[in-house]
Order: C-alpha cells, then sequence, then structure tokens
C-alpha cells in the first residue's frame, strides 16, 4: 500500500511503498493530535465544583434542641457547605424579636451530635445581633438557617416566634434567611420529614443564594407538618393566614384537596407552606 505525497510531507516522511503494520505506526503519530484535541475538550467540559457557602444555623429553643440538631447535621452532609451554630443558651421561645441590649456572651458548647457551636446568653434575636454586629464571628454568612423549631409558626403567630425573630434579624443585616418550625402532632415531631423538606428547598435556591440573588426584601418561612399517617404533600409557596382558625388541626397529609390559599389552609391537607415574610413584625 502506498501513502499519499499529501499524507506523507504531512507527516513528515517521503513517499515510499509500506507494509500495512509500517503504515499503522504512521496512523498512530497522526492521530496524536486528534486525541489530545479530544482530551481538551473533555477537560474543558469537566463540570466545576459548587462554590462553598457559608450558613449560619440558630434557632429558639436552644443550641442543644432536636430541631437544630437535625439540621446541622444534614446541612454538614451537604459538598462545599459550611457550617457554624450559633443559638441561645436556654430555650427562648415565644420571645418574637425581642433585644437584650448591651454587650453579649457567649459560651463554646456542643449540639447533640456532638457539633461545636456557640452558646448566646440572649434571645434568638440577641443570638444573631452577637454573630453579626458584636464580631462573634468573623465573616459575613451567606445564609441563615432558624429552625428547626418544635412547633408551627403560622399566621398571625409569627409576630409571637423566636424562630422568626432570630430570621428577621439575620436578613434586616442584610443576610438572607429562611425560619423553619415543625408541627406537632399527638405531642411528637418528625423532624426527619422538616429535614426533607428544608433541605430540598436549600437545593431548590442554592444558586440563587450563591450568586446573592436570594432576596433580602422578605424572610422566607416554611412550616412541616408531623402526619399521622401518609407523608408531608410537597412545599407549597403561599401567603399567610391572616387569622388563626385551624392552626391546631391534625394535618391531614392523605387529603388530595387543593385549596391552600394559605399557609395554615395548606399545612391542614399536608403541605409544607411557604411564605415571604416582612421584615417587621405588624404594628
Amino acid at each position: 500500500m502506498k501513502i499519499s505525497s499529501s499524507l506523507a510531507r504531512r507527516c513528515g516522511f517521503a513517499t515510499v511503498t509500506l507494509a500495512f503494520s509500517a503504515l499503522s505506526l504512521v496512523a498512530t503519530a497522526c492521530s496524536e493530535s486528534s486525541s489530545d484535541s479530544s482530551a481538551s475538550q473533555r477537560d474543558a467540559t469537566t463540570t466545576a465544583p459548587a462554590k462553598s457557602l457559608q450558613v449560619l444555623v440558630t434557632n429558639d429553643d436552644g443550641y442543644d434542641a432536636d430541631g437544630i440538631d437535625a439540621i446541622v447535621e444534614a446541612l454538614r452532609a451537604t459538598p462545599n457547605v459550611a457550617v457554624t451554630v450559633v443559638a441561645p443558651a436556654t430555650n427562648q421561645s415565644g420571645k418574637g424579636g425581642t433585644v437584650t441590649g448591651g454587650t453579649l456572651t457567649a459560651a463554646d458548647v456542643k449540639t447533640k451530635s456532638g457539633y461545636p457551636a456557640k452558646a448566646v446568653s440572649g434571645t434568638p434575636a440577641d443570638s444573631m445581633i452577637w454573630a453579626l454586629d458584636q464580631g462573634g464571628i468573623s465573616f459575613k454568612p451567606d445564609f441563615v438557617v432558624s429552625g428547626i423549631n418544635a412547633g408551627q409558626n403560622m399566621g398571625p403567630v409569627i409576630d409571637l416566634s423566636g424562630t422568626v425573630g432570630a430570621a428577621r434579624a439575620a436578613t434586616s443585616r442584610g443576610v438572607a434567611s429562611i425560619a423553619t418550625s415543625q408541627g406537632i402532632t399527638d405531642n411528637k415531631f418528625n423532624f426527619k420529614a422538616g429535614v426533607e423538606q428544608v433541605m430540598a428547598w436549600f437545593t431548590k435556591n442554592r444558586s440563587a443564594i450563591t450568586d446573592g440573588t436570594i432576596t433580602k426584601a422578605t424572610v422566607f418561612n416554611m412550616n412541616i407538618p408531623t402526619c399521622p399517617s401518609g407523608s408531608v404533600r410537597g412545599p407549597a409557596d403561599v401567603p399567610l393566614a391572616t387569622t388563626t382558625e385551624g392552626y391546631l388541626n391534625v394535618p391531614d397529609c392523605a387529603s388530595t384537596a387543593t385549596n391552600s390559599s394559605d399557609d395554615i389552609k395548606a399545612f391542614q391537607i399536608g403541605f409544607a407552606p411557604i411564605s415571604n415574610i416582612p421584615l417587621k413584625p405588624a404594628a
């Protein structure tokens, strides 16, 4: 078999008659540039790792509560997420957005699963003031998760919630946040279901958190029902209820109803309502 003069010139050989084995050597040499090009293309299309996020976690039940422990462990297991815990030293449920004033103090503690945390002597909002205003942490977090609270916080009740109060304190200081609460059924809280819903929301909104386009004009408020049977039907973006009617009803997660015109109604029929709430309590 003969190699054409053009191929011979390109590969740096004179035109000669070669045996099949020699031709194979020439073909291998000439294909190197093509292989290098393909490798370069593969390298260029490799997906870059997700940007590392700094997530600050707080609550109103105290640093050693089950709910904050559950969400901290889930966030820690998420790739490229650095978790910092700053929460009240004691249960501060029902404190809303109240603040103590003055210089705050904090102690080194650990969550129930043994993760390092800071326990602030004060209210939930104080925890964010200590962290963000008084130099408690040395960086500005990308996002704040408040909760997961033991008990739902919906409708007009949100202004009494320390979980919401902490989230409002964070977002008022330029850090987007979500307040998360697990509903109570028969004196039980299914924090596993809560973690699933919160983490699904976090994953869905991670890009907006990363690039800073997540809203800071309002606070996200999520409530997850503890289903007596069945499972949570998924998230529902709804406004706050204007009354507390049905607030303590046992959720029907087996319902097929779709009347989720507000957070309490959505919660009653098994959804996890998500509402955008104002930064300040109602007058």
